[in-house]
C-alpha cells in the first residue's frame, strides 16, 4: 500500500528529518529532473521553462534547473511572482510548474503554458493539498505528470487533482521511516489483493465461505441477483439468498439457494438460520419492507427489522441502500453496532452519508469519512471516483481503481456482495472492504467503455481476480 500523507503530516515530517532540509531539495531536484528526462527523452538542447515560487517547492524546482542545465539543457528560470496571471509563457519543450506546494491557502492565478507539457512538482500550483479542489477564486495548470516525495497527497486523488495532475509518480527522498511512523492512510493496489486475499485451502468445502444475503422486495428482485451473483463470483463457496415477502421462483435457477422469508417478521427467521455462514449482507432492494421495530426488549433500536437483524446477528455484516436508510442516523447505527462483537461495514454514496451524517459531505471526504467511522463505530466506506474507507480508529484506505464505467445503477449492490465474499473468505473488515472496491473497479476496466453495466461485473470479477498473480 502507498503512504498518503495530508499536508500538515508532511510538514511535520519535513521537520524531523535528520537531514539538513538542503539535501533533501536536492534529492527532490533530482528527481524532478529525471522525471523531466523522461518526458522529453533526454534534455540535451531541450528548451525547459522552470516556473519558481519562493518556497520549498521553488527551491525544489531550482534545484532541478540546475540539474537540467548541468545535462546540456537550455533552462530558463522564472519567478511565479514576476508572472502575470494568463501571461503566455516563453515556447518550450517542458514547463516544470515548482511555483507553489501542498501548503498552499490562498488562491493562484497560473500563467499560460501555450502548448508545451507541463510537469508539476509535487502537486500542481493552486490545487489544495488536502481536499485537490483547485483553490476558490483561482486555477491551475494541467500537467501531463506530477512527481511527489515521500508520500502522495490526498490533493492527487480527490476533486480536481487527478486530472490536473495527470501521471503521478511518488519518489524516495529519504524520509520512508519517518512516513511510516505518521502515515495513518493508505491508497490500495493490486500488489495488496494479491498478498492480503486468503486462498482458498486445498481441502475447503463450501460452507467455510458462505453468505447470506437479505435483499429485495415485491417488484424489486434485481439487487439481490446482483448481490448474490457478485459474492458467488467473488469467491463465496454457498450463498443462500433472503428476499422478505418475494417468491424465490421470481428469479431464475441457479446456484443460489433460497431460504424463503416472511414479509414480516423476517428478522427471526433468517437469525435461526445464520449460524452456519460466516457473513451477512443485508439491504440492497429492501424497500419498505424493513418493517417497525417490535419486542420491548429492543424498542430502543432504529431500524426495523434491518435493526433487529444486524444489532443479533453473530457475523461480520454489511450493511448497504435501504438497510442504511432504515437505519437512518450514525447515532442509530452506533446503537446498533454497541451491541455487536462482530464488525459491521456500511457502504453509503454521498446522498445516504448526507442522510445518515445531517449533513452533505465537504469537499475533504477523508475527513468526512473518518468522522463517521468515529460516530458510528463502522468501517465505512464512502463511494465515489475515489473511496474512501474509513475505521473507527481513524485509519483509512482509498481506492481509485474505477471510472466512470461504474456510474451505472447496481453497481454499489455487486460491490456489496464482494465485500461479503471477503468477509467470509476471512479478510478483516477493514481490508475486505477496501480490496473488494479495488477489485470491483480493476474488474470494471476491463468490461466495456461504453454500455458496461452492473450484471456484467461479477464475471469480470471473477476475472480478473483469476488473471490476478498471486504469491
Amino acid at each position: 500500500m502507498i503512504p498518503v500523507l495530508a499536508p500538515e503530516e508532511m510538514a511535520l515530517v519535513d521537520r524531523q528529518a535528520a537531514e539538513p532540509v538542503e539535501v533533501l531539495i536536492g534529492r527532490a531536484g533530482a528527481a524532478a529532473a529525471h522525471r523531466a528526462a523522461r518526458l522529453v527523452s533526454g534534455v540535451y538542447a531541450k528548451r525547459i521553462v522552470v516556473l519558481v515560487g519562493k518556497g520549498n517547492n521553488g527551491a525544489d524546482g531550482r534545484a532541478a534547473a540546475a540539474f537540467l542545465s548541468g545535462q546540456g539543457a537550455q533552462v530558463q528560470v522564472l519567478e511565479a511572482s514576476d508572472i502575470r496571471p494568463g501571461q503566455a509563457l516563453p515556447s518550450a519543450d517542458l514547463v516544470i510548474d515548482a511555483a507553489y506546494g501542498t501548503g498552499l491557502q490562498r488562491a493562484y492565478s497560473p500563467p499560460s503554458p501555450g502548448a508545451s507539457p507541463v510537469l508539476a512538482v509535487d502537486i500542481p500550483s493552486g490545487v489544495s493539498g488536502l481536499t485537490g479542489e483547485v483553490l476558490e477564486g483561482g486555477g491551475a495548470m494541467r500537467a501531463v505528470a506530477t512527481v511527489t516525495f515521500a508520500s502522495l497527497k490526498p490533493g492527487l486523488l480527490f476533486g480536481a487533482g487527478p486530472d490536473l495532475a495527470g501521471e503521478v509518480e511518488v519518489v524516495d527522498i529519504g524520509l520512508g521511516a519517518l512516513v511510516d511512523a505518521v502515515v495513518r492512510c493508505w491508497l490500495v493496489g493490486d500488489a495488496d489483493v494479491a498478498g492480503l486475499l486468503p486462498h482458498r485451502p486445498r481441502d475447503g468445502h463450501k460452507w467455510q465461505t458462505a453468505v447470506q444475503v437479505v435483499a429485495g422486495s415485491p417488484g424489486m428482485t434485481g439487487a439481490p441477483w446482483l448481490v448474490s451473483r457478485a459474492a458467488l463470483r467473488a469467491g463465496a463457496g454457498y450463498v443462500r439468498l433472503s428476499m422478505p415477502g418475494v417468491d424465490p421462483s421470481v428469479l431464475p435457477p441457479g446456484e443460489l439457494v433460497h431460504l424463503p422469508v416472511p414479509a414480516s417478521g423476517w428478522h427471526a427467521k433468517v437469525l435461526e438460520e445464520l449460524s452456519r455462514v460466516k457473513a451477512l449482507v443485508v439491504g440492497p432492494g429492501l424497500g419498505p419492507v424493513v418493517g417497525p421495530s417490535t419486542g420491548p426488549e429492543r424498542h430502543d433500536l432504529p431500524g426495523g427489522e434491518v435493526g433487529l437483524l444486524v444489532s443479533a446477528a453473530g457475523v461480520p455484516t454489511v450493511v448497504d441502500a435501504d438497510g442504511l436508510n432504515a437505519i437512518g442516523s450514525l447515532e442509530g447505527l452506533a446503537a446498533i453496532v454497541a451491541r455487536r462483537r462482530q464488525p459491521t461495514v456500511i457502504t453509503p454514496h454521498a446522498g445516504e452519508l448526507t442522510r445518515l451524517a445531517g449533513h452533505a459531505p465537504g469537499p475533504d471526504r477523508l475527513a468526512e469519512t473518518r468522522d463517521a467511522a468515529a460516530r458510528s463505530g463502522a468501517i465505512v466506506l464512502l463511494k465515489g471516483s475515489t473511496s474512501v474507507i474509513a475505521a473507527p480508529d481513524g485509519r483509512a484506505l482509498l481506492v481509485a481503481s474505477g471510472d466512470a464505467r461504474l456510474a451505472t445503477a447496481g453497481t454499489g449492490d455487486v460491490l456489496s456482495g464482494v465485500i461479503g465474499a471477503f468477509l467470509a473468505r476471512g479478510l478483516p473488515a477493514f481490508e475486505a472492504a477496501a480490496l473488494a472496491a479495488h477489485v470491483h473497479g480493476r474488474a470494471a476496466r476491463t468490461g466495456y467503455s461504453e454500455g458496461l453495466v452492473a450484471s456484467d461485473l461479477p464475471d469480470l470479477v471473477a476475472g480478473w481476480l483469476t488473471e490476478l498473480p498471486r504469491p
